[in-house]
């Protein structure tokens, strides 16, 4: 009885662990990805931003040996030697001779002042890590609004999909519609054809929108560099935008992107490394002075001699200190220095050139995207009534034809252009959102649908 109950409850736990492990399993396939969690995967495992993330780490290094440079360099030594053979003791007498001798010694060197190189050399890995650390943040600006532009992409394919949908079932109860008024004998069975015609072109418009979605969703995956099998987003049912997501003045956009975009942060951290390294290089026209101190002990024995001291009492008695100074004027560097300085300050123009690029290209490009989102909202706002109108033409081209006063090859024209009017108003819409999001990344906004 008590091994059936076991049993029982190793069954029981058995069932309990497979029903977690179904449900965790399910649960990661049917997950639905919202835009917020797929820009804050992208931001976590991109290789890019990995790969910068490790250039900083690289800097902190830096610094530490920069740091380093100001602590004095010590170091410890020991040596032993032994000499066999013939050795002349006085002029023209030589002896076999065996000789062990044994050195320690404890060295002290300090830099006192080499040009003030030391200290430009730690401010120079200070803006490196600065410079990596923009750059950085750079990277993940324009992977967020990447990820986002492929999200919105699936969301404009998933409603071009449920549109031709809409349109198949539509195509599907006119077809039905039209058989019956064949039937009553109201239309000739010509109509039947030519609403078959329609179905099979709608059947074929479905084909080719989920084949987008999928698409959209493969490029996203990829993006992401998730697995695409059950791979989902989630979708969420954009409201018309307001006339009002639009900038009114491309002013402000540009004059706080000038501001506060990190390429032009980035771009003044080079010019600040590039004048640092012209300090560098100057720094070889001054003396280099340094000191020293070492101790130091000897021991000597032979095999000529049975009266030497003992290896400690040696090595306590002939205990020495020596201290130094050392001046290092250059005087002529083979023109290295002069070469070295003149080419730091050729950097620093180019470095100021670069900014100036920078801020050409934000502009560039803020007045681009500004000029881009004007246009999209004024295509999406036209979009709007021409839809309004095409529904209008259809919902009145279905009356005339219902009454047998427009045939059906005019009837599919009608609903062609509703099509399209469809197509054209869920494109605009979407282009518009986009448009107005790359103004708002230009203004450090976070990327959302809100």
């Amino acid at each position: 009885m008590r091994k059936t109950e076991i049993n029982k409850m190793k069954n029981n736990v058995w069932v309990v662990l497979f029903a977690l492990l179904f449900t965790l399993t399910g649960f990661s396939q049917n997950k639905q990805w919202s835009l917020e969690a797929c820009v804050s995967y992208a931001l976590e495992n991109n290789i890019s931003i990995k790969q910068a993330q490790n250039n900083i780490l690289s800097n902190e290094q830096d610094l530490i040996s920069t740091k380093g440079n100001f602590l004095p360099a010590v170091s410890a030594n020991m040596g032993h030697r032994l000499t066999l053979g013939n050795a002349e003791i006085f002029q023209g007498q030589f002896v076999d001779r065996t000789a062990n001798s044994t050195t320690v010694g404890l060295s002290v060197n300090q830099t006192v002042f080499n040009g003030f190189r030391n200290t430009y050399l730690f401010k120079q890995a200070q803006l490196n890590k600065e410079a990596n650390e923009l750059e950085l943040n750079r990277i993940k600006d324009n992977i967020a609004l990447s990820v986002a532009n492929f999200y919105l992409n699936v969301l404009f394919n998933k409603e071009n999909l449920e549109t031709s949908k809409m349109q198949l079932e539509f195509s599907k109860k006119q077809l039905d519609q039209v058989k019956e008024l064949v039937e009553a004998g109201v239309q000739p069975q010509a109509n039947i054809y030519d609403a078959e015609a329609t179905l099979a072109s709608d059947e074929q418009s479905l084909t080719i929108a989920e084949n987008n979605y999928r698409l959209s969703l493969l490029s996203l995956s990829q993006v992401l560099q998730l697995p695409f099998e059950g791979f989902q987003v989630e979708f969420i049912d954009i409201d018309d935008p307001a006339v009002e997501i639009m900038y009114s003045d491309v002013k402000f956009v540009l004059n706080y992107a000038l501001e506060n975009r990190n390429e032009i942060k980035l771009a003044k951290k080079n010019i600040e490394g590039a004048e640092l390294s012209t300090e560098i290089s100057k720094s070889g026209f001054y003396p280099t002075v340094s000191a020293g101190y070492s101790f130091g002990s000897n021991v000597f024995f032979t095999n000529l001699s049975d009266m030497e001291a003992s290896f400690l009492d040696q090595l306590d008695a002939q205990k020495s200190h020596g201290f130094s100074l050392n001046v290092n004027i250059p005087i002529f560097s083979r023109l290295q220095n002069k070469t070295s300085v003149a080419k730091s300050k050729i950097n620093e123009e180019r470095n100021k050139l670069s900014l100036d690029q920078a801020k050409l290209d934000i502009e560039s490009n803020v007045q681009q995207a500004f000029t881009d989102a004007q246009g999209a909202l004024k295509s999406y706002q036209a979009s709007k009534k021409s839809l309004a109108a095409q529904k209008l033409a259809f919902q009145n081209s279905q009356e005339r034809y219902n009454i047998g006063a427009m045939n059906a090859f005019d009837l599919e024209q009608t609903r062609i252009r509703l099509i399209n009017a469809k197509s054209a108003s869920i494109n605009a819409k979407y282009d518009f959102i986009f448009k107005t999001k790359v103004l708002d990344f230009y203004i450090g906004k976070p990327i959302t649908l809100d």
